[in-house]
């Protein structure tokens, strides 16, 4: 097993509500993230087809039609949109963590927020769903349970996956760190609104220093949730904890969503402004400190390289190199699942 890994995090929006165009979609980030030498490939939670965001701002008594179409187009696990990612990971020699919204074949109606990971052979390592849907997302999702909570050992180190707010579940996070968990992938939508955004400055832990080039201006009234710190708060203590790298990959909000949200609704220019002024997640990487670990993109015409911290207003591929010899030296101090855990006697 190697200790020297390069990942790509597609910080990308699907072709919304579309099954088969946004998985053509994400078989050509494979391919390019597959040239730029990575080893690894990650894409947002629910990827395909859609988050369904409509659920925070929409009464439910507005959504059958967005459910159903949610529906027929969410993708069963061995069906052929996973097939053909699948067969996209081994032509292309390249490791996929991708996020669906999975159905199943014993009802037309029961829907799991699931995550794929898949070996460069094109195999399943694992299947792994959402343990408790969160918030509004129960309006579409059934609680997944614990199969998934699986390290997979692959070449290229042992990689996990959690899905956005069961990153705040220790025990799940406790599950993946005793199997010696080396690259924690957590997954993210592209909004979360809690309440109606309005204009606010900028947080005191914005880096004037860094390139914000590819940021949104952040506008959310200070009641509204910060979902930026809030994901980063969770992956860096899980990094911290764990002893291992972060990638946290987020989705992006994109003209066709905000239209197909919007329409239908009882107040549409309501749903349009709270969806545009949401604050936008971020896609990052994060070494086993917790602290930022910079990423790189590349240009598809040059191939040049360019240093950046985040991507959150352009979608865009983020690469990091990683050395997983890096994850040893905090385990000296505090290894929660050896040496600096008290294990009872058998």
């Amino acid at each position: 097993m190697g200790s020297q890994i390069r990942i790509a995090a597609c910080h990308a929006s699907p072709i919304f509500l579309s099954a088969r165009e946004t998985t053509n979609k994400a078989i050509t980030f494979i391919k390019q993230a597959a040239k730029n030498g990575a080893n690894l490939v990650v894409f947002p939670e629910s990827f395909i087809p859609a988050f369904p965001v409509w659920s925070a701002l929409r009464p439910p008594t507005e959504n059958h039609d967005l459910f159903k179409r949610m529906a027929l187009e969410s993708v069963y696990a061995d069906g052929e949109e996973l097939h053909d990612v699948r067969s996209a990971a081994k032509a292309a020699n390249i490791m996929v963590s991708i996020g669906i919204s999975e159905k199943v074949r014993t009802g037309s109606a029961t829907l799991y927020n699931s995550n794929i990971l898949v070996s460069s052979e094109g195999d399943i390592l694992v299947h792994h769903r959402k343990l408790m849907p969160t918030f509004f997302e129960k309006l579409t999702w059934a609680p997944g349970d614990g199969f998934g909570l699986r390290v997979a050992e692959t070449p290229f180190g042992k990689i996990g996956n959690l899905i956005c707010g069961e990153n705040t579940n220790p025990l799940a996070r406790y599950a993946l760190m005793s199997q010696g968990e080396q690259v924690h992938i957590s997954t993210w939508p592209a909004v979360w609104p809690t309440r109606m955004p309005g204009p606010k400055p900028k947080p005191d832990h914005v880096d004037e220093s860094q390139d914000q080039s590819n940021a949104e201006p952040r506008k959310n009234t200070a009641a509204n949730y910060d979902n930026v710190a809030a994901n980063k708060i969770r992956a860096a203590a899980h990094c911290f904890e764990a002893k291992c790298f972060g990638v946290l990959c987020s989705g992006v909000l994109s003209d066709d969503a905000i239209e197909t949200i919007s329409a239908g609704s009882f107040d549409p220019q309501f749903v349009s402004r709270a969806l545009e002024q949401s604050q936008r997640g971020a896609t990052m990487f994060l070494d086993p400190t917790g602290a930022l670990l910079q990423g790189f993109t590349v240009d598809k015409t040059t191939g040049k390289h360019t240093p950046t911290d985040l991507l959150q207003g352009t979608e865009d591929i983020l690469y990091a190199d990683m050395d997983l010899e890096d994850c040893i030296e905090g385990k000296q101090y505090h290894d929660v699942v050896g040496g600096y855990q008290r294990l009872g006697r058998v």
